[in-house]
């Protein structure tokens, strides 16, 4: 008998539950991992924060420090500063224009620039919007109204560009003209300074060359002239012996052949004779005494204290040193008090004067009768030196330029234009004053003006 028979099925249980052990301990893993990297983005992106923020704070405190930089120096600005958009309306103002325009910026903001100038500058204004579109605008004088009184500015104005390079709107700088005119003054100051210390520096150097050399000249001359001086007056008093021996020999009673050759050698004549030559020659060994004493003042140039000396005798050796070189044609009128004494350095004014008569005898070459008239006198409490010429004058573009460094009318190498130069600065050391004029009957007149300073 065929009967089903039922197997039993054997299920190990012991394997089923270890495998869904591993089933959830994987799913457990899997969630650790996913927990582990959201844990760890997480941490990437609060350390990407922290990084943004730092950045961010580090950018702030640029931003903070180029702002008050940018204000620290439109504060300290002096000139006036107007940053207007494309169609002229005020963005901001610096204080300096603030304190011109007599109102806040604030109150400025949003008002055209045009409402700040005078009704005489409204067409520049107008302009200005027009022109700053093609390229910049530079010194243009306008007129600011501002605190009840106008007030002139030198403007410049350009124009200004956002980041993209497309036009926004304008800046204008002003400076007052007052300031340009204090500056321009400044360096007109600064420039006669530089002026005058190079009219020093030449004067200086001129001077001590030519010092070096006349004193050289005067050392030379006095040594030789001084045994002249020495040996003439000796040769007088041998002249009055001589002359009380001869005259007792000629009361003895003389032998004939001694009488014959004392006829024979005019011995009384030359004994009359000796007496005016020895006088002639003391005279020139004096003269040439005082041109040795001249040219050591002379050669003093700057050097050495201030002296009292007569006017009259520096004069007459400037126009005796000048004249013997000079045309024999030249007439030299000289008009002086005996004597007028002053204070100062001779050396110098002695030069002042040679370089006067020169230019007034190189005034004359082409005259028929030249003819210098030098004049000297007192007039106001001041001692008085004019120098005229008889020539064709100074062109009157040049009267307000004689006294110009390097300004001269002489041909190429014939003059440097700095004597008058020179001259005018020694003059203007003593406290005088030296002036170039037209005479009205002709020819050209300097007149030389010098303190008396309480001299008789």
């Amino acid at each position: 008998m065929n009967e089903d028979k039922v197997l039993p099925v054997f299920r190990p249980v012991g394997r089923s539950q270890e495998v869904a052990s591993d089933l959830a301990a994987e799913a457990r893993a899997s969630q650790d991992a996913a927990w582990i990297e959201v844990i760890r983005k997480m941490d990437e992106t609060y350390a990407d924060l922290v990084r943004y923020q730092v950045d961010l704070e580090e950018k702030n405190s640029s931003l903070e420090a180029a702002q008050q930089f940018i204000a620290s120096v439109l504060a300290s600005m002096t000139d006036v500063l107007i940053v207007c958009d494309a169609k002229g309306r005020i963005q901001q103002v610096n204080k300096a224009m603030e304190a011109l325009a007599g109102e806040s910026e604030a109150t400025l903001k949003g008002r055209a620039f045009q409402t700040l100038l005078s009704s005489d500058c409204q067409p520049l204004a107008e302009q200005l919007v027009e022109k700053i579109r093609v390229g910049a605008v530079g010194d243009c004088e306008v007129t600011l109204c501002g605190r009840g009184e106008k007030m002139p500015l030198a403007m410049n104005c350009t124009c200004r560009y956002d980041a993209r390079g497309r036009r926004v709107g304008m800046v204008l700088i002003g400076r007052p003209v007052g300031e340009l005119r204090r500056a321009y003054e400044a360096l007109h100051v600064a420039h006669s300074e530089l002026q005058q210390a190079q009219r020093q520096l030449v004067n200086a150097e001129k001077m001590a060359s030519l010092g070096r050399l006349v004193a050289g000249v005067a050392h030379e001359l006095n040594n030789p002239i001084s045994f002249v001086y020495g040996n003439v007056h000796a040769l007088a008093r041998y002249r009055e012996r001589l002359a009380r021996y001869l005259a007792a020999v000629d009361a003895a009673d003389l032998p004939d052949d001694v009488r014959k050759l004392r006829d024979e050698l005019h011995v009384p004549k030359i004994l009359a004779d000796i007496a005016p030559l020895l006088d002639g020659t003391l005279q020139g060994a004096e003269r040439v005494r005082d041109l040795v004493q001249d040219l050591r003042r002379f050669s003093s140039g700057q050097s050495g204290e201030r002296s009292r000396f007569d006017l009259v005798h520096v004069v007459a050796t400037a126009v005796h040193w000048v004249t013997r070189g000079a045309r024999q044609d030249l007439q030299i009128d000289v008009e002086a008090p005996p004597v007028l004494q002053i204070a100062g350095h001779p050396g110098q004014l002695q030069q002042v004067l040679m370089n006067l008569v020169q230019n007034a005898i190189d005034a004359l070459r082409d005259v028929d009768r030249p003819r210098v008239e030098v004049r000297v006198d007192v007039a106001d409490g001041m001692a008085r030196v004019r120098v005229r010429d008889n020539g064709a004058g100074i062109a009157p573009d040049d009267l307000v330029r004689v006294f110009d460094p390097f300004f001269t009318t002489k041909p190429l190498g014939q003059g440097t234009g700095l004597g008058l130069s020179i001259s005018y600065g020694i003059v203007t050391e003593h406290g005088g004053n030296l002036t170039a004029a037209n005479h009205g009957q002709g020819g050209a007149v300097f007149t030389l003006s010098l303190p008396m300073e309480g001299a008789s």
